[in-house]
């Protein structure tokens, strides 16, 4: 008696399966689809049943560096990570021998078809763009494996090092085309202001004389400066007027 209740304790206790809450179990009797098992302890009897449980959490997989040749024929490295999780625990199971496996393998080839079809320039300046197609296309293709692909990113886009110096050589001819750009603009502001500065000193009188002397102050400040004072022809104008009244009144 005592056996036969040692024995039946036995078979539940190794019967016995644990579904932890980030888990969904997919129950088989005699080798067929039974039921979905939801987190809990939950009794598998032996050689009769089994049970698959899925992880449902969110995977992080590196889509490892592939050799990709780009629509402009410029040979590229590319690097993508790729995030996703199960949605379908029964499907997962049943559908793909290996849907962590087939899900990698969708993303790098559509990762490869994906760089081979836009230019480096696209590439580059667009690699938010062409992460979310990449990201679409596989979780599109990944629904029948109940998989959601939740992103993907590139992760590295290594170029060869000739084309590395080329764009440096395009980026430095750029940083010089925009500082010539902005010297000429800073000319022009310059001339425009001298321009406007020449008409209101010859609609003022007096105002050369003014600035003269100021220039003549603030070169004085520096004993080193030998100052040539050039007489306005304002002034000799004056000075030969004052001339001429004073010989009339000798006169």
């Amino acid at each position: 008696m005592w056996y036969v209740i040692g024995i039946i304790g036995f078979i539940i206790l190794i019967s016995i399966r644990q579904v932890n809450q980030y888990e969904r179990g997919v129950k088989f009797q005699l080798g067929k689809f039974h039921k979905m098992v939801e987190p809990g302890w939950r009794l598998i009897l032996p050689i009769f049943q089994s049970m698959r449980k899925i992880d449902i959490r969110t995977k992080v997989i590196d889509v490892p560096e592939q050799d990709v040749i780009s629509k402009d024929n410029i040979s590229l490295r590319v690097s993508a990570v790729l995030y996703f999780r199960v949605c379908d625990s029964k499907k997962a199971a049943l559908d793909v021998e290996d849907y962590r496996y087939a899900t990698s393998q969708l993303a790098l080839t559509t990762m490869k078809t994906a760089v081979g079809e836009v230019t480096l320039d696209e590439l580059l300046s667009q690699r938010e763009e062409i992460s979310a197609k990449i990201c679409q296309i596989v979780d599109e293709a990944s629904d029948p494996w109940g998989v959601k692909v939740e992103n993907v990113e590139l992760k590295e886009i290594i170029l060869p090092e000739d084309m590395k110096r080329v764009i440096a050589k395009v980026a430095e001819a750029e940083r010089e085309k925009n500082a010539v750009i902005t010297k000429a603009s800073g000319e022009v502001i310059a001339a425009e202001n001298l321009s406007k500065a020449c008409d209101i000193m010859a609609n003022s009188p007096g105002a050369l004389h003014l600035r003269t002397l100021a220039t003549l102050n603030d070169l004085a400040s520096d004993q080193s400066n030998t100052i040539i004072f050039a007489v306005p022809i304002e002034a000799l104008k004056a000075l030969e007027g004052l001339a001429k009244v004073g010989e009339k009144n000798k006169l």
